[in-house]
This record gives C-alpha cells, structure tokens and sequence, in this order.
C-alpha cells in the first residue's frame, strides 16, 4: 500500500503541477497574443524577430529548451532558481505555439471586417482591439484548449 503511504505526496506534486501549469500558460497566452500579431505586421523589424522567435521555439524540443535557460543563462550572468527557470521555458514555449494559433485567429476575420472598421474612421489598433481580436478569440478558444494538451 505504497501508493496510501504516498498519496500525500503525489497530491503536492499534482498542486505543483497545477501552479506551473498556470503561470506558463499565462505567460503564453500573454506574449503569444503579441508574437501572433507581431507575426503579421508588414513591419520587417516586427515580423522577422517574431518569425523567428516561433520556428526557433517550435523547432526545438522543450527538453533543450529548459536546458538552455537552466544551464545557459547562468553563463551570461543571469542566475535563475529551478521553479522560475521551468515558469520562463514553459511560458517561452507555449507562447510560441499560441503566437501561432493567434496568427491563424487573426488570418480567420474576413477583410470585410478590417475594411467596414476603418470606414468607420478607427484606427489600426481601435480596429484591433475592438473588433478584430474579439472575433478572433471566438475561433481561438478551441485551439487554445487543445493546445493545453500538448
């Protein structure tokens, strides 16, 4: 009866879990929102780091990853404990794959869309905010619950 004996134990090691789990997903959805649009702008200074920020992340495994921000960054002079350390590569990682989904959302609204805001006199970012990001989310919220399982 092991597992009765360390059932206290797996319980912690679950809540842990949880926490993790929520503060990269934060992260992710946060910064994954900014990359996804940044992916978009006809801004070469914006789209290429932001492109190449997600097929970097995208590309490599989250093993190497979590190594490169553990046992890197202290080689660069930046020391970070073991749980923030896991928060940023998970954070970095999930952004990468919501900047994605954020950029297929957005391709998702119909030009129609973007064309009736702007003869409406909004600007890019009133257009963003109010009308297309809202639409956008909509269709992403799937994504976003499947993504979690990845």
């Amino acid at each position: 009866m092991d597992l009765f004996k360390n059932f206290p134990f797996l319980l912690l090691g679950a809540w842990e879990t949880l926490k993790l789990t929520a503060f990269a997903v934060g992260i992710g959805v946060i910064l994954g929102t900014f990359i996804g649009m940044g992916r978009l702008s006809k801004i070469k200074m914006i789209s290429y780091p932001c492109t190449v920020y997600v097929e970097f992340l995208r590309g490599t495994p989250l093993l190497v990853q979590i190594s490169l921000i553990y046992f890197g960054l202290p080689q660069l002079g930046i020391q970070l404990a073991p749980y923030p350390a896991a928060i940023l590569a998970l954070g970095l990682n999930s952004g990468a794959y919501i900047a994605e989904i954020v950029r297929a959302g957005i391709q998702s609204i119909p030009k129609g869309q973007y064309e009736a805001s702007r003869s409406l006199g909004l600007t890019h970012w009133q257009t963003m905010r109010h009308i297309i990001l809202p639409q956008a989310f909509r269709n992403i919220l799937p994504l976003l619950e499947m993504n979690s399982s990845h």
